[in-house]
């Protein structure tokens, strides 16, 4: 189990988004098997994710999850819950493709991301 401090895995420049869901401790926020049309950036709170109901991952403010349904149109390989109340800022693929586009360092950050986590399911 890791953590956003130790990762990565840091977006901050969500911080000022308009669109926020919230959701409260102990929300499943998508399961597994779920069909993805968007990633999440936590604004607020802690967001765990879990696979087969184990915690793999424990992400704070400015981590992102759910990154690889958006990106190859899959279903979701992982369950989110909620840790404690929070916020999110969805990103559906018309703004990532914007945010790709405008921000190129975004689309090597969430590459980063992905292979991170890929390398750490495999070892």
């Amino acid at each position: 189990m890791t953590d956003a401090a130790d990762s990565i895995n840091h977006f901050p420049i969500f911080s000022t988004a308009v669109e926020v869901e919230r959701h409260p401790a102990g929300a499943v926020i998508f399961s597994e098997g779920d069909s993805g049309t968007v990633l999440y950036v936590i604004r607020s709170g802690q967001v765990a994710l879990q696979i087969g109901g184990t915690t793999v991952e424990t992400l704070g403010p400015d981590g992102m999850f759910g990154e690889m349904a958006l990106v190859d149109s899959s279903t979701r390989s992982a369950t989110a819950v909620a840790e404690s109340e929070c916020e999110l800022v969805p990103v559906d693929l018309s703004r990532f493709r914007r945010l790709v586009q405008d921000t190129p360092f975004f689309a090597e950050r969430v590459m980063r991301v992905m292979a991170e986590r890929l390398r750490r399911q495999t070892a």
